[in-house]
């Protein structure tokens, strides 16, 4: 058997199930290695792209390289199959782009998607990304991780748009919102003329899988539908949930 592939595996297994990114004296703890060999696992991981690590504490966490393997061999447990039915209803409801993403690191990573019927769409593509706390399914996502997670978020705000969040104390403000509500709102915080609503999808440990969401041009968005299409995406989220348990 090889030994250091099986550390490796182990490692990789630990910053997988892990709720927060961890430092390598942890890593080493919990895998039962030295410290200069959890360092070396670890740096390897991060060279094949399957862990990163955060440029302010240092500490790792998986990448989405793991999800991309893991969608190749999912079969009927793939989320996208669980969500696309839910997904459809939503679409031929609102006629605008439904969205499923997940968080990697800051980023939103779409991993399916159903186009608006409407000329006039939000556009983006499977696999694209976009930073977590400018658009709704980021939020609804960055909301869902622990405190001490969701303040480090906050001190890496950029501005797209005038309408970007940038202030951390706002910002952890507005993730409490969603917290409370249940759902996230982008009122053009990433591309101005773009808004959008989604809602966390929270598997039966608790953990925010993924997020569904609609995103439509601002003049169809308006504000004053934003609350009605918010309970639509969380109906939604909550629907795939049920169907990821069954």
């Amino acid at each position: 058997m090889n030994n250091t592939l099986v550390k490796g595996l182990r490692v990789l297994e630990i910053l997988a199930r892990s709720t927060s990114a961890l430092g390598v004296t942890e890593i080493a703890a919990r895998a039962g290695v030295a410290k200069s060999d959890a360092h070396r696992l670890v740096q390897t991981l991060v060279e094949q792209r399957f862990a990163r690590q955060d440029a302010r504490s240092g500490a790792y966490g998986p990448t989405l390289r793991l999800w991309e393997l893991g969608w190749a061999v999912a079969g009927r447990t793939d989320i996208r199959t669980a969500a696309e039915p839910c997904m459809g209803r939503l679409l031929a409801r609102t006629r605008e782009t439904v969205h499923l993403a997940a968080l990697d690191g800051l980023d939103a990573v779409y991993i399916h998607k159903l186009e608006s019927p409407e000329p006039v769409r939000a556009y983006t593509e499977i696999g694209g990304r976009s930073p977590a706390h400018a658009v709704a399914t980021g939020k609804a996502l960055l909301a869902q991780l622990g405190e001490a997670e969701r303040r480090q978020a906050a001190l890496a705000l950029r501005r797209y748009t005038p309408r970007t969040i940038v202030e951390p104390a706002e910002f952890l403000r507005e993730l409490e919102r969603v917290r409370t509500s249940g759902f996230a709102v982008n009122r053009g915080e990433w591309r101005e003329s773009v808004w959008g609503v989604a809602a966390p999808i929270v598997d039966a440990s608790g953990r925010a899988v993924a997020a569904i969401g609609l995103s439509g041009p601002a003049e169809r968005m308006k504000p004053a539908k934003l609350k009605s299409l918010g309970a639509l995406v969380v109906d939604a989220s909550r629907a795939i949930a049920r169907a990821l348990a069954a």
